[in-house]
């Protein structure tokens, strides 16, 4: 290859990577975190407030609190109760909400519960809770049992109802149970809202695991962050609320890696 012909390869081949890194999400992610990050540092120096840090205070917080004991420990208590609220919700609401979509009497029984935890402010709740269960871990599970079993209740009802009736009639019309109407027909076309479903309620979980450690057990994160608030540290406390966030982020990247292998698992299945 000459001189010539290489750079006129390197010169069409410049458009193409640059169409690429313009195509990328990352790039939009990148700028977008950096002009932030920047209108952050900028107006915290403006206002120049005791409980709003800067950014670059923050980053600094968020380095040492990761390696302070107390973060891990508090992330350990908070994410107990979120461990078995989830599951409780999860045993309970998928199959409800499965039998709700599959059995129109059901519905006309549950669909007034439903609608009033719908429009229920669950922080209203806590003083009911507190009456009921106490202060201890139990009234934790079941705040966050609240918070995400309606969003899987509604999805498995959705799913089911999703499903064509004519696959239903067709299969009873070749003596299909009801037992094999389940497994080959409402369960893999009901998956991928049931999995949607998953995946929204594990940020409505977390967000009821710091809701009642706040405003009712000032233990775990909540604990951390009501300490940081009352001692005016507000990069740590900053800092924690970025930990939760990142926690949560990283529990919807491993719930929608899952949903993607169970629907495709079950797509291959249903055939």
């Amino acid at each position: 290859m000459t001189a010539r012909g290489g750079l006129g390869t390197i010169r069409h081949a410049t458009p193409r990577v640059w169409r690429g890194v313009a195509a990328s999400p990352w790039l939009y992610r990148a700028l977008t975190l950096v002009i932030g990050a920047v209108a952050w540092e900028v107006s915290a120096r403006s206002v120049e407030s005791i409980l709003i840090p800067t950014f670059l205070e923050t980053v600094d917080g968020f380095v040492r609190l990761g390696a302070d004991p107390r973060l891990w420990e508090a992330l350990f208590i908070s994410n107990q109760a979120l461990v078995v609220g989830f599951l409780i919700a999860l045993v309970i609401g998928i199959p409800l909400g499965l039998a709700i979509g599959r059995f129109p009497t059901l519905e006309r029984i549950t669909n007034v519960y439903l609608n009033i935890l719908l429009v229920a402010p669950m922080a209203a709740l806590i003083p009911l809770l507190i009456m009921s269960l106490g202060l201890g871990f139990a009234s934790r599970v079941v705040l966050i049992v609240l918070f995400a079993i309606l969003v899987m209740v509604i999805n498995a009802r959705t799913g089911v109802r999703q499903v064509d009736a004519k696959l239903i009639e067709m299969a009873r019309s070749f003596g299909a149970s009801e037992l094999q109407i389940w497994r080959r027909i409402l369960l893999p076309g009901a998956l991928p809202a049931i999995m949607s479903g998953i995946r929204i309620s594990i940020g409505r979980a977390v967000e009821g695991m710091v809701i009642v450690e706040l405003l009712m057990v000032s233990v775990g994160i909540g604990g951390l962050i009501l300490s940081f608030r009352g001692r005016f540290q507000g990069e740590m406390l900053f800092a924690t609320i970025f930990y939760v966030i990142i926690e949560a982020f990283i529990l919807l990247g491993v719930a929608r890696w899952l949903e993607s292998r169970v629907v495709r698992a079950a797509g291959r299945t249903g055939r």
